[in-house]
């Protein structure tokens, strides 16, 4: 079984970053607003702020992907983490995960925050597993279907 590799995100990948979100979220909820605004506008919305995007690529194939939203200069949003249905359980998500971490440690932050739902067990098992911990949910979070947040001080 091979390893899969994580790239930085380049324009070619605007499909695969949409397909593979949306699959996810059809799966278990429904598109929202917001998510349609990041989807359809990755480069607009999450990188040309200062965000930023990865890939995991698995014998040449894109499968999964993972965002870094700029909050503030210290402190950015993990959000948009989805890996193909067809390769989920190979570690791709672990690998998206850490390679998120690092990223945001050598751009300087000192925080991550991610919101999520409790119905996704497996991928706050994989969070909790990379450090972070549960936190009060705000008042004012965007996604109707977030009802778990969690931070990492990095």
């Amino acid at each position: 079984m091979s390893s899969p590799t994580i790239l930085p995100y380049a324009p070619v990948h605007a499909r695969a970053f949409r397909d593979l979100n949306r699959a996810w979220i059809e799966r278990y909820f429904t598109i929202e607003p917001h998510d349609d605004e990041m989807l359809d506008d990755p480069e607009g919305y999450i990188l040309a702020p200062g965000g930023h995007i990865l890939m995991a690529a698995l014998d040449g194939q894109i499968v999964g992907t993972v965002a870094l939203i700029k909050e503030t200069p210290s402190r950015y949003e993990l959000a948009k983490m989805a890996v193909d249905g067809a390769v989920q359980g190979r570690g791709i998500g672990r690998a998206l995960g850490e390679a998120a971490i690092g990223k945001a440690r050598e751009v300087g932050a000192h925080g991550l925050v991610l919101e999520s739902n409790r119905r996704l067990a497996p991928a706050l098992a994989l969070y909790r597993s990379l450090g972070f911990a549960e936190v009060t949910m705000p008042k004012d979070t965007p996604y109707a279907r977030a009802d778990v947040r969690m931070e990492l001080a990095l």
